[in-house]
């Protein structure tokens, strides 16, 4: 049974960091894409960032491009998301996603491409 477990979330003031974490088991996504998404209360779900699967492409939301960075370990089946200089905006729940098509080309955005989903782990920043 695959899953992603999401950890390392919390509540932090504004201008802090964190970093979450997720580990995949069930399978190995070394040869594949890992992305982060976030939602907040109310609102879509929407993407934050994503990893091809050597770390050689990433890209990111233009509302945390220059604060956040994704990172991967695929020896540990492991993606990481370094937050910095948060803002009450970022505050949502957030989560892993697997895309479950092995693939050397760009990795995708749309978060309908991705076919694993973590539970999710809350990010709460106050002002």
């Amino acid at each position: 049974q695959v899953q992603l477990v999401e950890s390392g979330g919390g509540l932090v003031q504004a201008g802090g960091s964190l970093r979450i974490s997720c580990a995949a088991s069930g399978r190995t996504f070394s040869r594949n894409a890992m992305g982060w998404f976030r939602q907040a209360p109310g609102k879509e779900r929407e993407f934050v960032a994503v990893i091809s699967w050597n770390g050689g492409v990433m890209y990111y939301a233009d509302s945390v491009r220059g604060r956040f960075t994704i990172s991967r370990d695929n020896a540990k089946n492991t993606v990481y998301l370094q937050m910095n200089s948060l803002k009450p905006e970022d505050t949502a729940v957030y989560y892993c996603a697997a895309d479950g098509d092995t693939g050397y080309g760009l990795p995708p955005r749309n978060k309908n491409a991705f076919d694993y989903w973590g539970q999710g782990t809350q990010v709460t920043v106050s002002s």
